[in-house]
């Protein structure tokens, strides 16, 4: 693991979706609280378990089957034999596997739920799943087989898989057997205790992982949006006063207005002899803050949810040991993290748009006020035969397309399964993974607005029409960054290494913006 000198302690505090992205790209180490009341708390709940079974002997999921098999009972002398059981006959995922950092994040949220107590684990169980994320022992968890309730069983099954040495997992980024790495890793493997199985399988943590994913994503559009309309407005010669902070004052969303301002502070350097091309630009521009200040203003709502969410008990059934009493619900329903989904692909969706029209208008010369065509930086005698971002452009709008496409809400199409046990169910999951696959998208299509609008601003600069004194010291030191990977267009060449570098830096977040979040 790398810089991972930040602890994160479960069992102490709430995770923060910060803290699940920390761990999940290794830059924090994960700790289990070593607090006697702590752990007294975890032990607490696994021995009423056991008392319950000794004193009454009948608990679902431990001595009945699961699901619509709750009717079956299973004999005492079967009963520690059914976790395992449940763990394997989960084992069929499809799709691809989700990548090492989304695993990750999928143990923190799984760890972070069964540190509330109410799952009657183990702490051997706690230490295990926490000895994963601080040995780098990451599940090969298929992305399908969901439907978001009774949680995410089938994914998760497989992170009870590498707890108990069966399946593989990649240990430090090789792929090898859970048995291996659990041994190289000095951990040997869990034994489950009765519910455990079910404890760790029945929730909500893929979608939930996914999710916090998501959320960083989208923080850091709302931010990189706003930076790139600045830019297209120089480009295009558009009117600053659209950003002006009276007129946000008039239609108080904060997050709307705070897009404004970050618009606003980068285009206050042009001066006041600067003069706009149109009094009122087309809408790309001029409402770029009431499009992405949608998404800004519902940031802090979507974070409340997945923290509420990640932090919950979030299987059945529960052990509420104060009370000494066993409740049976259905906490593993994901149906608030689908409405975080379904919510946040729409928003995010709509800066695809919006980015996919501004780069329409900087390389048609009918809309960029004299720009040539496509934004080619060719000289005269070479004009004919040089195309500059026409595909580009052309990508961004298939990007675009596909992206709109996703954004059905997925949560309304759920499904009765598992013998109509499972008869209405959140397709949590399903919606997370369409999330990330607009992120992508739209990712892209910010990436081909981004290279189109640093072409214009370098186009105008060429002519004199824009001076770097008219850009600000803090836009000049954004361009500048760019600057290194992108280079100026003049000759046709192809661009796809250019874009998949700007696409790497947006998702790693590797350009510092503006102050301050969102949410």
């Amino acid at each position: 693991m790398t810089n991972n000198h930040i602890n994160i302690i479960f069992g102490e505090n709430d995770l923060t979706i910060e803290d699940v992205i920390a761990l999940s790209e290794q830059r924090a180490r994960p700790v289990l609280s070593g607090s006697s009341e702590f752990r007294a708390r975890i032990q607490k709940g696994a021995d009423f378990l056991d008392q319950e079974l000794r004193e009454h002997g009948h608990i679902y999921g431990v001595t009945t089957g699961y699901g619509d098999s709750v009717s079956r009972r299973v004999p005492p002398e079967l009963v520690a034999e059914l976790p395992l059981h449940l763990s394997r006959f989960h084992g069929c995922g499809l799709g691809n596997i989700l990548p090492a950092d989304q695993a990750r994040a999928v143990l923190a949220v799984r760890l972070a739920s069964l540190c509330s107590g109410y799952s009657a684990v183990s702490v051997d169980l706690l230490d295990q799943l926490t000895g994963l994320l601080a040995h780098d022992i990451t599940p090969l968890i298929p992305e399908e087989g969901s439907v978001g309730a009774s949680g995410d069983l089938t994914p998760l099954s497989y992170v009870a898989a590498a707890l108990i040495g069966e399946r593989d997992v990649l240990y430090r980024g090789t792929r090898t057997t859970a048995r291996d790495a659990l041994e190289q890793a000095g951990l040997p493997p869990l034994v489950l205790r009765p519910k455990e199985a079910l404890a760790i399988m029945n929730g909500t943590a893929v979608m939930t992982a996914l999710m916090c994913q998501a959320f960083v994503r989208a923080q850091y559009l709302c931010k990189l949006t706003s930076r790139i309309t600045a830019m297209a407005s120089i480009g295009l010669l558009g009117n600053p006063a659209h950003f002006d902070k009276r007129l946000f004052a008039a239609k108080p969303h904060p997050g709307q207005a705070q897009i404004a301002a970050w618009i606003e502070g980068d285009l206050c350097h042009l001066g006041d002899d600067f003069e706009p091309a149109r009094l009122q630009d087309r809408y790309s521009l001029r409402c770029a803050p009431h499009v992405i200040g949608v998404l800004a203003d519902m940031m802090p709502t979507f974070r409340k949810t997945l923290e509420i969410e990640l932090n919950s008990a979030n299987d059945n059934p529960l052990l509420d040991v104060g009370e000494n009493t066993i409740l049976h619900g259905g906490h593993f329903y994901g149906g608030h993290v689908a409405f975080v989904a379904d919510g946040m692909k729409t928003l995010v969706a709509n800066l695809a748009d919006l980015m996919d029209r501004q780069m329409a208008l900087l390389v048609d010369t009918k809309f960029n006020h004299g720009l040539p065509s496509n934004l080619s930086g060719s000289n005269a005698e070479r004009a004919s035969i040089n195309h500059g971002l026409k595909a580009v452009q052309i990508g961004a709008s298939a990007w675009t397309a596909e992206a709109l496409k996703q954004t059905m809400p997925a949560s309304v199409f759920s499904r009765s399964t598992e013998c109509h046990n499972q008869d209405k169910v959140s397709m949590g999951t399903i919606a997370a993974r369409d999330c990330l696959r607009v992120l992508q998208l739209t990712e892209q299509v910010v990436a081909a607005n981004l290279i189109a609008a640093l072409q214009a601003i370098r186009l105008r600069e060429k002519s004199g029409e824009i001076t770097q004194k008219q850009l600000g010291p803090d836009l000049v030191a954004f361009l500048d960054h760019l600057k290194q990977d992108i280079d100026f267009i003049d000759e046709d060449k192809p661009l796809e290494a250019t874009l998949r570098l700007v696409i790497s830096r947006i998702q790693n977040r590797d350009w510092t913006l503006y102050d301050g979040d969102i949410a």
